[in-house]
Protein backbone atom coordinates (compact mmCIF):
# COMPACT_ATOMS: atom_id res chain seq x y z
CA UNK A 1 0.00 0.00 0.00
CA UNK A 2 1.27 3.57 -0.77
CA UNK A 3 1.59 6.16 1.27
CA UNK A 4 -0.72 8.51 0.19
CA UNK A 5 -3.40 5.42 0.04
CA UNK A 6 -2.40 4.68 3.94
CA UNK A 7 -3.49 8.55 4.64
CA UNK A 8 -7.17 8.05 2.82
CA UNK A 9 -7.50 5.25 4.31
CA UNK A 10 -6.03 6.83 7.92
CA UNK A 11 -8.39 10.19 7.34
CA UNK A 12 -11.47 7.88 6.50
CA UNK A 13 -10.84 5.75 10.20
CA UNK A 14 -9.98 9.05 12.11
CA UNK A 15 -12.90 10.95 10.58
CA UNK A 16 -15.19 7.84 11.77
CA UNK A 17 -13.37 8.07 15.42
CA UNK A 18 -13.53 11.69 15.66
CA UNK A 19 -17.26 11.44 15.15
CA UNK A 20 -17.74 8.69 17.34
CA UNK A 21 -16.26 10.12 20.51
CA UNK A 22 -17.72 13.45 20.12
CA UNK A 23 -20.98 11.34 20.66
CA UNK A 24 -19.45 10.13 23.86
CA UNK A 25 -18.80 13.15 24.62
CA UNK A 26 -14.76 12.60 25.08
CA UNK A 27 -13.69 16.07 24.09
CA UNK A 28 -10.12 15.65 24.72
CA UNK A 29 -9.58 11.98 23.06
CA UNK A 30 -11.82 13.85 20.07
CA UNK A 31 -9.29 17.07 19.76
CA UNK A 32 -6.17 14.45 19.51
CA UNK A 33 -7.79 12.74 17.35
CA UNK A 34 -8.70 15.69 15.50
CA UNK A 35 -5.65 17.13 15.20
CA UNK A 36 -4.09 13.41 14.26
CA UNK A 37 -6.17 14.10 11.33
CA UNK A 38 -5.35 17.30 10.36
CA UNK A 39 -2.17 16.84 10.42
CA UNK A 40 -2.79 13.49 7.92
CA UNK A 41 -4.64 15.75 5.77
CA UNK A 42 -1.82 18.38 5.49
CA UNK A 43 0.81 15.68 4.59
CA UNK A 44 -1.74 14.03 2.09
CA UNK A 45 -2.26 17.17 0.12
CA UNK A 46 1.25 17.76 0.22
CA UNK A 47 2.10 14.82 -1.44
CA UNK A 48 -1.05 14.60 -3.49
CA UNK A 49 -1.48 17.46 -5.32
CA UNK A 50 1.41 18.51 -7.54
CA UNK A 51 0.41 22.23 -8.27
CA UNK A 52 -0.06 23.46 -4.61
CA UNK A 53 -1.90 27.14 -4.45
CA UNK A 54 -0.24 29.23 -1.77
CA UNK A 55 -3.44 30.59 -0.05
CA UNK A 56 -4.82 26.82 0.30
CA UNK A 57 -1.80 25.72 1.64
CA UNK A 58 -1.29 27.99 4.45
CA UNK A 59 -5.42 27.55 5.39
CA UNK A 60 -4.48 23.77 5.87
CA UNK A 61 -1.41 24.97 7.93
CA UNK A 62 -2.75 27.30 10.03
CA UNK A 63 -5.78 25.24 10.52
CA UNK A 64 -3.43 22.16 11.67
CA UNK A 65 -1.47 24.88 13.88
CA UNK A 66 -4.87 26.00 15.48
CA UNK A 67 -5.63 22.20 16.51
CA UNK A 68 -2.44 21.54 17.60
CA UNK A 69 -2.17 24.68 20.04
CA UNK A 70 -6.02 23.60 21.00
CA UNK A 71 -4.85 20.25 21.89
CA UNK A 72 -1.58 21.92 24.05
CA UNK A 73 -4.34 23.93 25.73
CA UNK A 74 -6.46 20.82 26.27
CA UNK A 75 -3.18 18.67 27.94
CA UNK A 76 -1.94 21.52 30.08
CA UNK A 77 -5.26 23.17 31.06
CA UNK A 78 -4.75 21.72 34.69
CA UNK A 79 -1.82 23.83 35.13
CA UNK A 80 -2.79 27.06 33.39
CA UNK A 81 -3.38 29.63 35.96
CA UNK A 82 -7.04 30.88 35.35
CA UNK A 83 -5.76 34.56 34.35
CA UNK A 84 -3.84 33.28 31.24
CA UNK A 85 -7.01 31.21 29.98
CA UNK A 86 -8.12 34.23 28.67
CA UNK A 87 -5.30 34.61 26.15
CA UNK A 88 -4.96 31.27 25.24
CA UNK A 89 -8.86 31.80 23.95
CA UNK A 90 -8.11 34.72 22.05
CA UNK A 91 -4.81 33.36 20.41
CA UNK A 92 -6.62 30.16 19.30
CA UNK A 93 -9.67 32.00 17.73
CA UNK A 94 -7.35 34.31 16.13
CA UNK A 95 -5.27 31.60 14.66
CA UNK A 96 -8.79 30.09 12.83
CA UNK A 97 -9.64 33.45 11.67
CA UNK A 98 -6.32 33.58 9.93
CA UNK A 99 -6.70 30.47 8.25
CA UNK A 100 -10.42 30.96 6.87
CA UNK A 101 -9.34 34.57 5.59
CA UNK A 102 -6.31 32.33 3.89
CA UNK A 103 -9.49 30.73 2.28
CA UNK A 104 -11.12 33.64 1.24
CA UNK A 105 -8.06 35.08 -0.44
CA UNK A 106 -8.05 31.39 -2.02
CA UNK A 107 -11.34 32.06 -3.82
CA UNK A 108 -10.50 36.29 -4.36
CA UNK A 109 -7.77 35.15 -6.47
CA UNK A 110 -9.00 32.96 -8.84
CA UNK A 111 -12.39 35.77 -9.04
CA UNK A 112 -12.29 39.09 -11.09
CA UNK A 113 -14.00 40.57 -8.53
CA UNK A 114 -15.01 43.69 -10.27
CA UNK A 115 -16.67 41.68 -13.07
CA UNK A 116 -18.39 39.29 -10.77
CA UNK A 117 -20.01 42.03 -9.32
CA UNK A 118 -21.50 43.54 -12.30
CA UNK A 119 -22.19 40.39 -13.62
CA UNK A 120 -24.53 39.67 -10.24
CA UNK A 121 -25.44 42.99 -9.04
CA UNK A 122 -28.49 41.82 -7.32
CA UNK A 123 -27.25 38.55 -6.13
CA UNK A 124 -24.25 40.42 -4.36
CA UNK A 125 -25.89 42.79 -2.67
CA UNK A 126 -28.91 40.03 -1.18
CA UNK A 127 -25.50 38.10 -0.04
CA UNK A 128 -24.22 41.06 1.65
CA UNK A 129 -27.27 41.89 3.39
CA UNK A 130 -28.39 38.64 4.32
CA UNK A 131 -24.45 38.03 6.01
CA UNK A 132 -24.89 41.30 7.54
CA UNK A 133 -28.13 39.81 9.58
CA UNK A 134 -27.00 36.37 9.79
CA UNK A 135 -24.17 37.48 11.22
CA UNK A 136 -25.04 40.14 13.88
CA UNK A 137 -27.83 37.28 14.67
CA UNK A 138 -25.71 34.55 15.42
CA UNK A 139 -23.09 36.76 17.67
CA UNK A 140 -26.21 37.93 19.50
CA UNK A 141 -26.97 34.40 21.06
CA UNK A 142 -23.15 34.38 22.58
CA UNK A 143 -23.31 38.63 23.88
CA UNK A 144 -24.95 37.73 27.75
CA UNK A 145 -21.99 34.75 28.11
CA UNK A 146 -19.23 36.66 26.80
CA UNK A 147 -16.88 40.27 27.84
CA UNK A 148 -17.31 42.76 25.43
CA UNK A 149 -13.76 41.80 24.22
CA UNK A 150 -14.65 37.69 23.79
CA UNK A 151 -18.07 39.25 22.32
CA UNK A 152 -16.17 41.02 19.71
CA UNK A 153 -13.65 38.34 18.76
CA UNK A 154 -16.81 35.90 18.13
CA UNK A 155 -18.20 38.71 16.05
CA UNK A 156 -15.13 38.88 13.79
CA UNK A 157 -14.94 35.02 13.67
CA UNK A 158 -18.68 34.56 12.25
CA UNK A 159 -18.15 37.56 10.08
CA UNK A 160 -15.36 35.79 8.51
CA UNK A 161 -17.12 32.89 8.29
CA UNK A 162 -20.04 33.80 6.29
CA UNK A 163 -17.55 36.15 4.03
CA UNK A 164 -16.18 32.73 2.96
CA UNK A 165 -19.80 31.70 2.32
CA UNK A 166 -20.86 34.23 0.80
CA UNK A 167 -17.87 34.40 -1.48
CA UNK A 168 -17.68 30.89 -1.92
CA UNK A 169 -21.54 31.38 -3.77
CA UNK A 170 -20.35 34.17 -6.12
CA UNK A 171 -17.36 32.41 -7.13
CA UNK A 172 -19.66 29.14 -7.92
CA UNK A 173 -21.88 31.74 -9.63
CA UNK A 174 -18.88 32.94 -12.07
CA UNK A 175 -17.04 29.76 -12.61
CA UNK A 176 -19.91 27.47 -12.61
CA UNK A 177 -17.52 24.20 -12.28
CA UNK A 178 -16.58 21.44 -10.28
CA UNK A 179 -14.16 23.04 -8.30
CA UNK A 180 -16.05 25.67 -7.29
CA UNK A 181 -19.37 23.49 -6.67
CA UNK A 182 -16.70 21.69 -4.15
CA UNK A 183 -15.84 25.07 -2.65
CA UNK A 184 -19.25 26.31 -1.90
CA UNK A 185 -20.83 23.12 -0.45
CA UNK A 186 -17.00 23.21 1.88
CA UNK A 187 -17.98 26.82 2.64
CA UNK A 188 -21.59 25.84 3.87
CA UNK A 189 -20.56 22.74 5.65
CA UNK A 190 -18.21 24.92 7.58
CA UNK A 191 -20.62 27.27 8.53
CA UNK A 192 -23.72 24.85 9.25
CA UNK A 193 -20.65 23.13 11.86
CA UNK A 194 -19.94 26.82 13.33
CA UNK A 195 -23.25 27.89 14.20
CA UNK A 196 -24.33 24.47 15.63
CA UNK A 197 -20.90 25.21 17.21
CA UNK A 198 -22.23 27.94 18.67
CA UNK A 199 -25.61 26.79 19.68
CA UNK A 200 -23.97 23.71 21.46
CA UNK A 201 -21.79 26.11 23.68
CA UNK A 202 -24.15 28.82 24.23
CA UNK A 203 -27.53 27.49 23.96
CA UNK A 204 -28.04 24.12 24.96
CA UNK A 205 -25.55 21.06 25.41
CA UNK A 206 -27.31 18.28 23.65
CA UNK A 207 -25.14 15.56 22.09
CA UNK A 208 -26.33 15.67 19.00
CA UNK A 209 -25.83 19.10 18.39
CA UNK A 210 -21.81 18.22 18.97
CA UNK A 211 -21.85 15.09 16.41
CA UNK A 212 -23.78 17.32 14.36
CA UNK A 213 -21.18 20.06 14.40
CA UNK A 214 -18.62 17.11 13.98
CA UNK A 215 -19.86 15.92 11.21
CA UNK A 216 -20.43 18.81 9.20
CA UNK A 217 -16.57 19.73 9.82
CA UNK A 218 -15.65 16.28 8.42
CA UNK A 219 -17.47 17.08 5.58
CA UNK A 220 -16.49 20.25 5.11
CA UNK A 221 -13.10 19.06 4.56
CA UNK A 222 -13.63 16.48 2.47
CA UNK A 223 -14.80 18.79 -0.28
CA UNK A 224 -12.01 21.22 0.25
CA UNK A 225 -9.44 18.80 -0.31
CA UNK A 226 -11.76 17.40 -3.67
CA UNK A 227 -11.19 21.03 -5.02
CA UNK A 228 -7.80 21.24 -4.39
CA UNK A 229 -7.47 18.41 -6.92
CA UNK A 230 -9.23 19.87 -9.38
CA UNK A 231 -8.91 23.33 -11.42
CA UNK A 232 -11.51 25.56 -12.50
CA UNK A 233 -12.75 25.01 -16.07
CA UNK A 234 -12.93 26.74 -19.04
CA UNK A 235 -16.94 28.98 -19.27
CA UNK A 236 -19.10 26.85 -20.97
CA UNK A 237 -17.87 23.32 -20.31
CA UNK A 238 -19.51 22.64 -17.13
CA UNK A 239 -23.10 23.85 -17.92
CA UNK A 240 -26.03 22.03 -16.38
CA UNK A 241 -28.10 22.55 -20.03
CA UNK A 242 -25.66 20.69 -21.11
CA UNK A 243 -25.61 17.69 -18.71
CA UNK A 244 -29.23 17.45 -19.31
CA UNK A 245 -28.39 17.11 -23.01
CA UNK A 246 -26.12 13.75 -22.12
Amino acid sequence: MSLNKFLVSLLITLSIVFVGLQYFQLEYEATLVRTVAMMSLAILYIRKVEKKHLFFYWFLMLFTIGDIFNLITWSYSVYIDSAYELPFYFIGNIIYIIAYTFLVLRMIASLNFVKAIKKFPLQVLILIILGVFCVYFVSDTTKRELETSQYLLEFAYNAVIMFLMCLALINYMYHDDKKSINLLIGSIFIVFSEVIQLAYFYVAEFRILNVLCSLFLVMAFIFFYLQSLLKHEPAGIYKYDKIHTL
